[in-house]
């Protein structure tokens, strides 16, 4: 009989859990039935709307405005204006006070923007209300510290701000990817033109509601909402001097291709297919749940999740039991319920395309797993899965799925480890498990990664910077490597 067997018989899990229903009071948020688009400090009425929804229930949330060339032109103006007209002449501490006003607003809303998230994002209000919030507060936080200090972070560079930022941010952060981009562009003197995912707007649009609030001045931050073709405008607008994009790898070739030539600056924050690597001395339930964080938390929608597991042979089949106890653990369903794990999947084509990939493991051979599962009725919903008997070669071991999936792979030596995590064109992020200091240096040195987690995952700071190599793209976000992208010098 194994040590775990053991153990499960001294303190067996019960058949099942019966939790009660913990849900966070959707009526805190107030949503309006159409929104505008914020432009120079002011709601300005598009001439076309589309509706944005509720992934959980596919229930209609609102409408939302679909910018046309026009509107795009406005705000780009508007940012324009704001920039030679006041902003990048502010006096740096006076920058700083806006932005350490929008990171007390924030925090003083958290509970109504954590709702907001979930809502129109699908993801645990646990993860909206823990993660999400405090993290963007404090991002803000963080770059109106260096706001008046920029030219002690760049000695003898005389740095200055470029200009207009464009930027767009995905639909799995929404409110995080904000903070991420729109405070280093304030804090460096730059004014912004942002699109939010054509999918998750509604947080986005009540950031205009705090620019509002904090007296920003009109048209430092400029808010327009719509589809890919928006986005595509904003990137190829002329009179945008730097573009910062999170998203597809995909549109990530397009939009380096359309502004190839045209001297502006570009910050590409793309996918990832990260390697999530167990040696046998690691701390076993530790690793666990390093794995279960790495690959479930938000759904698996997270461009740096843990979506390949490389464990070595020799405690495989130890880490796979413990990994599977675990998984039937998690709980799937109402996003707004404070007891959930697993919320919503985004939006219908991306279940598609988590469904279609996971028929391809299993056509190519490997085996499939999921913990027992009722999925709600209505909405997007794909329950935990991993496959094994993964190898190299199959589509769910090379490109990213962006769902709760997870390929698990075995080595045997830490060169086979080092080996199969890097055989892949992404390299955005790493885990690496293992009790031994020197082995996670030595092995986090070879990793072709922008980010190295040793004994965790999916740890965030706003000190430290993140991005990727290859097709994860370039710059970096975050840290006073976050400012560089935003400065002439």
């Amino acid at each position: 009989m194994s040590e775990l067997e053991r153990k499960q018989e001294r303190a067996p899990v019960p058949a099942g859990w019966d939790y009660a229903s913990a849900p966070e009071a959707r009526d805190i948020v107030s949503i309006r039935e159409r929104y505008g688009l914020y432009v120079g400090g002011d709601w300005v009425e598009p001439a076309e709307a589309y509706t944005t929804i509720d992934p959980a229930s596919e229930e209609p949330l609102a409408e939302v405005g679909q910018a046309s060339p026009a509107e795009v032109d406005g705000a780009v103006a508007a940012a324009r204006d704001a920039f030679e007209n006041g902003w990048s002449d502010l006096p740096a501490a006076e920058r700083a006070k806006y932005l350490f006003r929008i990171a007390r607003i924030l925090q003083e809303r958290a509970r109504e923007l954590a709702v907001l998230e979930s809502l129109n994002g699908g993801k645990p209000i646990k993860e909206s209300r823990d993660v999400d919030l405090p993290l963007a507060a404090a991002h803000f936080f963080y770059y109106a510290g260096w706001a008046d200090k920029l030219e002690y972070a760049y000695p003898n560079r005389k740095p200055r701000p470029i200009g207009v930022a464009g930027q767009i941010i995905p639909w799995n952060f929404p409110l995080l990817m904000l903070a991420w981009k729109i405070a280093p562009a304030l804090a460096a003197g730059n004014t912004v033109v942002l699109k939010p995912a054509e999918t998750t707007p509604l947080t986005a649009l009540a950031f205009a509601d705090i620019c509002q609030q904090a007296d920003l001045p009109p048209g430092v931050v400029n808010i327009i909402t719509g589809g890919g073709e928006t986005g595509r405008m904003l990137v190829e607008h002329s009179d945008v001097d730097k573009v910062a994009f999170t998203g597809s790898t995909e549109v990530g070739r397009a939009i380096a291709r359309s502004i190839a030539g045209t001297g502006k600056r570009l910050t590409l924050e793309l996918g990832g297919k990260a390697a999530n690597i167990v040696f046998d001395d690691a701390p076993i339930d530790q690793a666990v749940e390093g794995i279960v964080n790495g690959i479930f938390f938000n759904q698996g929608h997270v461009c740096c999740a843990g979506s390949r597991l490389l464990v070595q042979e020799s405690v495989a089949d130890e880490v796979l039991a413990r990994l599977k106890r675990r998984m039937t653990t998690l709980r799937v369903g109402d996003p707004l319920d404070k007891n959930t794990d697993i919320g919503a999947i985004n939006s219908a084509a991306q279940l598609e395309r988590i469904r279609e990939l996971s028929a391809a493991g299993e056509s190519e051979g490997a085996d499939r797993w999921s913990p027992p599962c009722e999925l709600p009725a209505r909405g997007f919903w794909f329950a935990p899965t991993l496959f094994t008997g993964v190898s190299q070669a199959h589509r769910i071991a090379r490109e990213e799925i962006f769902g709760p999936v997870l390929s698990v792979l075995t080595f045997r030596t830490p060169a086979e480890a080092v080996e199969k995590a890097n055989n892949t064109p992404y390299g955005l992020s790493a885990g690496v498990w293992t009790e031994k200091g020197s082995r996670i240096l030595a092995i986090a040195d070879k990793l072709r990664a922008g980010v190295v987690w040793a004994n965790t995952f999916n740890k965030f700071d706003p000190a430290s910077p993140f991005g990727g190599y290859k097709e994860s793209g370039y710059g970096r976000e975050g840290g006073r490597h976050g400012l560089e992208a935003y400065l002439a010098h």
